[in-house]
């Protein structure tokens, strides 16, 4: 078995020193809703250091939200929100002689995305005109994941260690009982739960079918470092490779 394990990153705030050694994968912040162009090219050599591909992690632009408030916006500036920040990380990682592997959205966009389709349409569209080759991560059993392929682009279902489940599959909102994990032996169980078996326990307790293409650490989840290293351990304990899907 082979997963991909990654974390979201670039945003100024977590560990990113001590996260991205752990991980496979990087969804670094675009500016939008975290980051800047200094702040994204000192991850992307963080990542170089560490073999980890480099994708986009563009958000809504809500700087002071953190990218977590729902925004009504028409397709036509979702589709140039996403495309503008793909092509400023894309052109910073350049810089440093990288290629983009993916795209991730944050937040409420990732979010909003996974319920509406054509949100996740729009997404979907300007992935593929910037660059065809990227693989998009979505939530797993998610409208996101369904455009992605409707467009003709790679996916990868997401799933999430450190994040509390509702029973229809959807994450548990922020601020609600059970939303962020942070028992390190519990994630590390949950995710090779959802690797091996395919399943995650939401919140009241019942099981959840997933399909778990790639793992996420939020590198804003207190002790993420900690965490990643317990959950790559874990994985590679019950005979997981990690790999990133680009």
């Amino acid at each position: 078995m082979r997963i991909d394990l990654n974390a979201d990153v670039g945003e100024g705030v977590g560990d990113d020193p001590g996260v991205l050694p752990s991980v496979s994968s990087a969804n670094i912040a675009c500016g939008f809703h975290a980051g800047n162009p200094a702040l994204m090219r000192s991850t992307v050599q963080l990542a170089r250091r560490h073999w980890v591909a480099v994708g986009a992690h563009p958000g809504f632009q809500d700087l002071e939200g953190f990218g977590r408030r729902e925004m009504r916006v028409s397709t036509a500036e979702l589709e140039n929100l996403v495309a503008y920040q793909i092509a400023a990380l894309a052109g910073v990682a350049a810089l440093e002689g990288m290629r983009l592997s993916h795209v991730k959205p944050h937040g409420a966009l990732y979010n909003m995305a996974a319920r509406d389709a054509g949100m996740s349409d729009a997404i979907a569209r300007a992935v593929r005109a910037v660059d065809a080759s990227l693989v998009l991560f979505g939530l797993s059993g998610s409208e996101l994941v369904a455009a992605g392929e409707r467009a003709g682009l790679r996916v990868a279902s997401e799933v999430f260690a450190d994040r509390g489940y509702w029973p229809n599959g959807n994450l548990a909102p922020r601020g609600t009982p059970g939303a962020v994990m942070t028992d390190i032996e519990d994630v590390a169980r949950r995710a090779v739960g959802m690797a091996r078996d395919h399943a995650v326990t939401s919140v009241d307790g019942s099981s959840v079918s997933v399909r778990a293409d790639t793992i996420c650490i939020h590198g804003d989840t207190p002790g993420a470092a900690a965490l990643a290293r317990a959950v790559r351990s874990a994985l590679i304990a019950a005979g997981i490779d990690i790999a990133s899907p680009g």
